[in-house]
């Protein structure tokens, strides 16, 4: 996206289609019967059932108008885009939107993944795409035929996902310029890549046997142990370190990042307040929740309450009729409601769980009372790190105990 005189002017951006990491995100959401209500927690409406899937590429002729649900976010219409005012002043996001959103709609619509550039003295570039040869081609598409001539100067990454982190070892040395990611994620990313190629910790196997898993799946973990660096390029030596509340100029207006933590270390949002419009990454998605997950490296660790947290810190840091461009699915309005309704799937799926550790049950036992549904062997870990970020949260409000027991952790009510 190009910024001139006020106005956004619709540049070409890469397809993702094909190359998204379905593992690092949440299940899209569908309607699921909720247990019996539990005294710890306070009663809360049906949660979504979890169901992991790709995103959908929105079709290019328009963004669907708004489902009739009212947890779900007021999504943006092609019609609505076309027929805003160009006045930079008139109108609000719901009765008429400034050029300048209406530009974005008009180009994010048919994207999967934004790989938002904005134009100054070049061009700075928001997230990258995965590393494979189809997203490589895509940017040598733009390189060639969508810059006007300008530069990339600038290459900033949301979080150390490979979907965001992918490509911008290879972006930022084909121009020579420079990497901006928070200190958390940066540093997360280069440790996972230094992974690739160790035979799996036996930390790793500990971890996921006190899970419940079989030995089939522990050896398929040994096996697949250190594919991370393989969907990333070799990162920069140096970068400049993205902080909370920091500030930049970028075409010309003011973008400040706000971080949130708990599907990544340090996720950093860019927010600008003369636009009205928040580069979500992958802390607010319209259709899926990101995935929420407790690791090997850290098995006490409390994801889930990081999360939510930082729901409440984003919801804080951006007014409720910002313009939420997010990484996956659709641009849209309602970010406040949103943001309220991921805590609040959270919160019902912890007094799921609580419903059913009356008895002693491994991580496993509890996949059906979290997602509704049996888990597939190729998300095994996501399910299991999920429903452990969930058991870890409700542990540490002291509501559920667990117990180790011939190196399986077991897990009940507290008493």
């Amino acid at each position: 996206l190009r910024f001139t005189d006020g106005d956004v002017v619709a540049e070409g951006q890469p397809d993702a289609d094909e190359v998204l990491d379905a593992d690092v995100h949440g299940a899209e959401e569908e309607a699921a019967p909720d247990p019996a209500p539990v005294t710890e927690v306070a009663e809360e409406k049906p949660a979504p059932k979890r169901r992991t899937t790709r995103a959908k590429a929105v079709p290019e002729t328009a963004i669907p108008e708004p489902e009739k649900e009212e947890s779900r976010p007021k999504r943006v219409s092609a019609a609505k885009a076309k027929t805003a005012e160009k006045d930079n002043s008139a109108g609000s996001p719901d009765d008429g939107s400034p050029a300048e959103r209406a530009s974005l709609i008009e180009q994010l619509r048919a994207a999967k993944k934004q790989n938002v550039t904005l134009h100054g003295d070049g061009w700075t570039l928001v997230d990258t795409g995965i590393q494979t040869s189809e997203t490589k081609q895509h940017w040598r598409t733009i390189f060639a035929e969508g810059l006007n001539g300008k530069p990339i100067t600038r290459v900033i990454v949301t979080h150390m996902h490979p979907d965001h982190v992918g490509l911008a070892g290879w972006i930022t040395k084909k121009f020579q310029c420079d990497l901006w990611m928070s200190r958390l994620e940066y540093i997360t990313c280069r440790m996972l890549v230094a992974d690739t190629g160790r035979e799996a910790p036996e930390a790793g196997v500990k971890f996921y046997r006190a899970a419940g898993w079989e030995q089939e799946d522990l050896d398929r973990y040994v096996d697949r142990f250190g594919g991370f660096g393989k969907a990333v390029s070799q990162l920069p030596d140096a970068y400049h370190r993205l902080a909370d509340e920091q500030e930049l100029t970028i075409g010309g207006r003011t973008w400040r990042i706000v971080t949130g933590c708990g599907h990544s270390p340090e996720h950093a949002c860019l927010y600008c307040p003369d636009l009205n419009v928040l580069i979500s990454g992958d802390q607010i998605l319209p259709r899926i929740s990101s995935n929420v997950s407790v690791f090997p490296t850290e098995p006490e660790a409390d994801p889930l309450k990081d999360w939510i947290d930082s729901c409440g810190k984003v919801k804080a840091a951006v007014p409720a009729d910002v313009l939420t461009l997010p990484a996956h699915n659709e641009p849209f309005y309602g970010a406040h409601k949103r943001l309220d309704a991921l805590v609040e799937g959270h919160e019902t799926g912890m007094r799921r769980l609580l419903s059913r550790l009356d008895e002693p049950r491994r991580a496993v036992d509890l996949f059906v009372a979290l997602f509704a549904r049996a888990i597939d062997k190729d998300v095994l870990g996501m399910a299991t790190g999920e429903t452990l970020a969930h058991l870890n949260c409700l542990r540490g409000r002291g509501l559920i105990v667990s117990r180790l027991d011939g190196g399986t952790l077991w897990y009940s009510r507290a008493s």
